[in-house]
């Protein structure tokens, strides 16, 4: 007599990640971050829940806008953090002010306090700040948001050179496509590089990027295109440290070059030196402040890395041939742009 097989007892899920989405968040960075779940957690497409296991919250439990429009509903509201690998708040939009909810700060403090690491998506890491959390931490922001951040919170200095930093319990990612290499990460270090692999290939991708891979230059703010990624990476930290850029050694190693390869790299596709670069954008940032803001120049000159106002108002000078005051006489002189 035959008798029916039973199932198989339902498998432990190996990853248990919760994400806590803030309103105005990125589509983009939560998408590509719980499809790498998805495709990891089962055979194939079939996503079901196996090896991972993923809720979404926010906090009121309340469907919530993304930066985009779109309506996302929750699985409901914060759920106590105990029962979860990570905790992955998703932030966004900011011209409004950094989303700070007395609720969700209080919650990731809980979660803090439980040993549940947490990870800050896009301008999540805001968040994750003005709870406290990140104090003596390294902290990854998009290159987009990093004057931002700065400006926020003027003791911090934030990493905008690479895709996601790892400080302990506490993971910040710049977001974008970003947070599919950090799910890859993820996964791989929970499920194994063959999930990691399999998931990533579903998503037409050949691998995962580093951490410290190097985030793209901004397009169309007059910064170059440049081919070699430790060029890349290089002009993204002098952009980046305009107070203060590092000398060309140290920058160097920075970037895993010698001082006479970092100058080559620079000579053949700048066609400059790197304190000449540095010189220009931090000349480029100031020229900007002086005919956009009403800052004093004293103030501009210390944000620019130069010794006082009369020596910035001498190499500016020099760059555009007039100075910083005849600059912003002209600038609050022209008649306003149509928007």
């Amino acid at each position: 007599m035959r008798h029916a097989m039973s199932p198989p007892p339902p498998r432990t899920a190996r990853l248990k990640v919760a994400f806590v989405l803030l309103p105005r968040f990125t589509l983009l960075p939560f998408a590509g971050f719980v499809d790498m779940l998805r495709l990891a957690a089962d055979e194939g497409d079939m996503s079901r829940q196996i090896d991972c296991r993923w809720t979404t919250m926010t906090a009121d439990g309340r469907p919530v806008r993304a930066s985009c429009g779109t309506r996302i509903t929750p699985d409901g509201g914060l759920t106590p953090p105990r029962g979860f690998d990570y905790i992955v708040v998703v932030g966004g939009l900011i011209h409004q002010g950094p989303v700070q909810d007395p609720a969700v700060t209080g919650y990731l403090r809980t979660a803090a306090a439980a040993g549940v690491p947490l990870v800050g998506l896009c301008t999540a890491v805001f968040t994750l700040i003005h709870a406290g959390l990140m104090r003596d931490r390294q902290c990854c922001v998009s290159w987009y948001h990093h004057r931002d951040l700065v400006q926020a919170f003027p003791d911090v200095t934030p990493v905008a050179d690479r895709l996601f930093v790892v400080d302990g319990p506490r993971i910040t990612c710049a977001g974008g496509t970003g947070a599919v290499d950090l799910a890859a990460w993820l996964v791989d270090r929970h499920l194994g590089a063959a999930a990691a692999r399999k998931a990533l290939n579903i998503l037409v991708s050949d691998a995962a990027r580093p951490a410290d891979a190097p985030q793209p230059m901004a397009i169309g703010d007059g910064g170059p295109e440049v081919r070699d990624p430790r060029l890349r990476q290089a002009l993204r930290i002098l952009d980046n440290t305009l107070a203060t850029p590092p000398r060309t050694g140290d920058l160097a190693r920075r970037v895993g070059l010698s001082r006479r390869q970092l100058e080559r790299l620079f000579r053949d596709e700048l066609e400059t030196t790197p304190s000449a670069y540095a010189r220009r954008l931090r000349l480029r940032h100031g020229h900007w402040l002086v005919t956009r803001t009403g800052r004093s120049f004293t103030e501009i000159a210390q944000e620019c890395g130069f010794a006082d106002a009369s020596h910035f108002s001498r190499n500016l000078k020099a760059a555009y041939g007039t100075t910083p005051q005849a600059l912003r006489t002209a600038a609050q002189a022209a008649p306003p742009s149509i928007p």
